[in-house]
C-alpha cells in the first residue's frame, strides 16, 4: 500500500534514460513493480517483480489529473489508484473499503509505504516535494491506523521528512503525534 503525494512511477519507459538523475527518488513504486534498471529490479531467486501491479494500492497522488503529469502510464496499470481528490471526496471509510477489496483479492500480507508529502504542504512543509492538496490528517490517521492494525500488515515505513526544513521541531512533534495515533490500536 503506497500512500504518497506522488505515484513515484518514474522508470526508463517514461523519462530520458540518458539524463543523469543521480538518485532513485520518484522511482520506488516503479522499481517495486519491476520497472527500472536491471541493477535495481532483477532480484536473485525472485522470478517476478517484488509486487505485481494487481497487488498495489496507491493512495494520495495529487498530479495525475494534470495535463502535463510526468508518469501517465501509471494510470494504465492494474494498480488500484485512489488519488487525493478521490480520498477527499470519498473519505477514509470508503477509501478503506476500496483498499480492503484489493487486499482481499490478493490474499497476501502487505507493507505500507507512507511518504509524509501525502499531507498538504500547509500541514507538512518539511518535505522535499511539498504540494497541495493533500490528505486530511484525520483521514490519513484513520486510513493508516486501520491498515497497520490488520494482522496481514507486516510493517510500515515513513519517508521524506526533512528536519532541515523544521528548525523549531514542531513538525517532527506533529509526525510523532500522528504516528502515536496510527499505532495506538496495534
Amino acid at each position: 500500500v503506497h500512500v504518497d503525494g506522488h505515484s513515484d512511477f518514474r522508470h526508463p519507459g517514461n523519462y530520458d534514460i540518458n539524463a543523469s538523475l543521480g538518485s532513485v527518488a520518484g522511482m520506488d513504486l516503479a522499481l517495486a513493480t519491476g520497472r527500472g534498471e536491471p541493477l535495481l529490479t532483477d532480484w536473485p531467486e525472485i522470478a517476478s517483480p517484488l509486487v505485481a501491479d494487481e497487488q498495489v494500492i496507491q493512495i494520495g497522488e495529487r498530479e495525475n489529473r494534470d495535463p502535463d503529469f510526468a508518469w501517465p502510464d501509471v494510470n494504465s496499470t492494474a494498480m488500484t489508484l485512489i488519488d487525493v481528490f478521490a480520498v477527499r471526496e470519498l473519505g477514509a471509510a470508503k477509501v478503506l473499503e476500496k483498499t480492503w477489496t484489493t487486499l482481499a483479492r490478493t490474499g497476501w500480507p502487505y507493507w505500507v509505504h507512507f511518504d509524509v508529502d501525502a499531507l498538504d504542504q500547509t500541514v507538512m512543509p518539511a518535505v522535499d516535494s511539498p504540494g497541495s492538496p493533500g490528505i486530511d490528517p484525520d483521514d490519513l490517521v484513520a486510513i493508516l491506523a486501520a491498515l497497520v492494525a490488520d494482522p496481514r500488515c507486516t510493517g510500515m515505513d515513513m519517508t521524506i521528512f526533512d528536519p532541515d526544513l523544521d528548525p523549531t521541531g514542531e513538525l517532527a512533534v506533529l509526525l510523532v503525534s500522528l504516528l502515536g495515533q496510527i499505532y495506538a490500536s496495534r
